[in-house]
């Protein structure tokens, strides 16, 4: 199994997802996963195995508990699998940026526009209030 296979489940992702913000017992991710999803406990333990396995996860025992962690070293080797396509969207994301700082000055561009012409709209009324 490749670790795109790993991810490649939803179920996975999400318990990954989970596990993101900090260690949390199998319990609790059990529980999210069953009302997101709608699986089974043993269904949730399976996935919690093939992330272990795979090496997505640790596990330590507290008491009766079992505490899952993300793993970093697989997530890194994704990273880094991922580099070589990064320049597809970091381009399209700077353009995004510049795109936005344009949109941004021509809103403000605009409204010095309207402010201006409102200005001289008042100007023109009050001028024309003391002519009569």
């Amino acid at each position: 199994m490749h670790a795109f296979d790993v991810l490649g489940d939803p179920v996975r992702r999400r318990i990954l997802e989970l596990l993101a913000d900090g260690e949390q017992a199998a319990g609790a991710v059990s529980e999210v996963i069953r009302a997101e999803f709608g699986i089974s406990p043993p269904a949730v333990s399976q996935h919690l195995r093939v992330l272990r396995e795979w090496g997505f996860v640790t596990v330590r025992p507290d008491g009766t508990r079992r505490l899952y962690a993300v793993e970093a070293a697989p997530l890194q080797e994704v990273d880094i699998w991922l580099e070589r396509f990064r320049q597809f969207w970091s381009q399209r994301l700077d353009a995004l940026t510049t795109e936005l700082a344009r949109g941004r000055r021509h809103q403000r561009d605009n409204r010095g526009f309207a402010a201006g012409t409102s200005d001289r709209r008042q100007e023109a009324e009050s001028v024309s209030e003391e002519e009569t």
